[in-house]
């Protein structure tokens, strides 16, 4: 493993876990120190002589799973959803007292990253906006880690809120979903699908949609691999996969 990036994957039994190693182990400067799943020795992995670990696990241990990597002199990438705020901020701090770099990134396609910069762009133009996500049954968490960046976003790159449209009687506890920032958000969750999100901007006379779907979890493996070598060549901390990507954000991200 001289000279390659060794990676140890949390989750390698799960299908997103199953094709990061499948991505891992076909690049010529990266290699798969160790597969690890809930139930095994994480810290055995780690010993392996990693550099990089990645996670796709569950929000409870993947905050565990990050802390251990760090103690253990690894860079942590957590693509697990659902991690809190304040647990992103701990391990963005830990990371720096290490002196490695890391990741939490909601959502590592290429095609989600530029719909939520798209949408940073249309956002300042339109009246209303509501963010509609749709992924598989099994996902643990709701709304998405990327339903709710995109709306965060959505909402800084204003200078006033969106109307947001309350109705005066419910008959149907939850039908108009959540809302962050004025910005409506609504999950799906059904078999069948992988992950997707529309967003759906309105004003007088006009709507526009900006959609992104995901056929195969295929599409993630480009963002995984470019963090992997973002967090191993820059030792930064990474919130959001235009950072890695160095696109500029409307909200002064990235």
């Amino acid at each position: 493993m001289a000279g390659e990036i060794g990676v140890v994957v949390c989750g390698a039994r799960g299908r997103m876990g199953r094709t990061v190693v499948a991505a891992v182990a076909a690049e010529p400067d990266m290699a798969v120190a160790a597969e690890v799943d809930l139930d095994d020795d994480i810290a055995a992995a780690l010993a392996s002589g990693a550099r990089v670990m990645v996670d796709f696990t569950a929000p409870d241990a993947a905050l565990g799973n990050a802390r251990a990597a760090l103690a253990a002199g690894v860079a942590p990438i957590v693509g697990t959803t659902g991690m809190a705020a304040g647990a992103v901020d701990e391990l963005a701090a830990a990371a720096a007292g290490a002196g490695l770099g890391g990741a939490v990134i909601p959502n590592f396609a290429i095609g989600a990253v530029l719909m939520m910069r798209l949408a940073e762009i249309a956002g300042p133009y339109f009246e209303a906006v509501e963010v509609v996500e749709a992924h598989h049954a099994q996902k643990l968490d709701a709304p998405s880690g990327t339903a709710l960046a995109t709306a965060r976003r959505l909402a800084a790159a204003r200078a006033t809120p969106f109307a947001y449209a309350r109705p005066e009687k419910v008959t149907l506890e939850g039908t108009r979903g959540g809302e962050e920032g004025s910005v409506g958000v609504h999950s799906i969750r059904l078999p069948g699908l992988v992950a997707d999100q529309e967003i759906i901007f309105g004003a007088a006379g006009q709507t526009m949609t900006i959609a992104h779907r995901t056929t195969g979890r295929e599409a993630f493996m480009p963002g995984v691999l470019a963090t992997i070598r973002a967090v191993n060549d820059t030792g930064r901390f990474y919130r959001a996969l235009d950072e890695v990507l160095g696109l500029a954000s409307a909200a002064g991200e990235g």
